[in-house]
């Protein structure tokens, strides 16, 4: 028992637990500040350009009973909805990692590179090996 319970200690204490936990806990605070730009800044947007601010009430073929609910049908404005709203929150996750990735590493000033020269051509280096092999003879002789 002893035993288990270090292990558990161990496993329980260890870095990555404790960052795993304040990722979680960042990540409910997150949802709720993404949720709040889809619902209050995304959404009246698209309720100005559409005129709904909301899809998930649109059915096909629907089916209602006697006192006025729903019974059945496609429930295509849902998936519609589904749709924006992952649209939405996943845009707003690309901006916010892009930001968050700019601030945690800012691009250091670069100095200017020095541009490495363009080879020769290959005729060129051809006759400069002629003239070496040709000077080269001829102090030899």
């Amino acid at each position: 028992m002893k035993k288990f319970i270090a292990e558990f200690k161990e496993f329980a204490l260890k870095g990555n637990m404790i960052d795993l936990a304040i990722g979680m806990i960042i990540a409910t605070s997150f949802n709720a500040v993404v949720k709040s730009i889809v619902d209050d800044l995304m959404m009246p947007a698209f309720a100005f350009i559409f005129g709904k601010s909301d899809f998930s009430q649109l059915v096909a073929f629907a089916e209602y009973a006697e006192d006025g609910t729903l019974v059945g049908g496609i429930k295509y404005g849902m998936f519609i909805q589904n749709i924006v709203n992952f649209v939405i929150i996943a845009l707003c996750l690309f901006i916010m990692v892009k930001v968050m990735n700019k601030l945690k590493n800012p691009k250091p000033v670069e100095e200017p590179e020095e541009e490495a020269p363009a080879p020769k051509p290959d005729d060129i280096v051809l006759l400069e090996e002629i003239r070496d092999l040709l000077a080269k003879e001829k102090v030899n002789q």
